[in-house]
């Protein structure tokens, strides 16, 4: 798969025993740890998409910890080599990954399980309630070459 410019993946480990597992999602000797802005879990209920929305500064760092969901990206920068891509990845239990997100790059989320998806952010920033970095577009009604619904093959 072809990556919008300045996409990275890593892809988790999980470390199962008798007593449970372990994951380590991000750390700061990392090759894509760039900076420590806060950390937050945001969830979705089974078919909710949360989206699109971007941000000037800030790279976030998403991974799905529980459930499943749909992270796809959109490279709208007029300066990148990559404008007008789109990238789709599939993260949760079944597929555990980190993605980070370049500043500018529009991104949303949707839940694909039957459960509750949650998922950890670990942004280069702090949000800032009265002035924060982002930038929201309608998740269905937009500009952006993407329909959210099931893809039957």
């Amino acid at each position: 798969m072809d990556l919008i410019d300045g996409v990275k993946i890593k892809n988790l480990k999980v470390i199962p025993d008798e007593r449970g597992r372990v994951m380590e999602i991000l750390r700061f000797d990392d090759d894509v740890f760039l900076n420590f802005g806060q950390a937050y879990i945001t969830t979705a209920y089974p078919g909710v998409v949360k989206g699109w929305h971007y941000h000037k500064k800030q790279v976030d760092n998403f991974s799905c910890i529980l459930g499943m969901m749909k992270l796809v990206l959109y490279d709208n920068r007029n300066e990148s080599a990559t404008k007008g891509m789109v990238n789709e990845f599939y993260l949760g239990v079944h597929s555990p990954r980190l993605v980070q997100i370049p500043a500018g790059v529009y991104h949303g989320f949707k839940c694909i399980g039957e459960n509750e998806a949650m998922v950890l952010n670990i942004p280069t920033e702090v949000y800032i309630y009265d002035d924060p970095d982002e930038f929201r577009v309608d998740p269905h009604n937009n500009d952006i070459p993407y329909e959210w619904n099931i893809k039957e093959k």
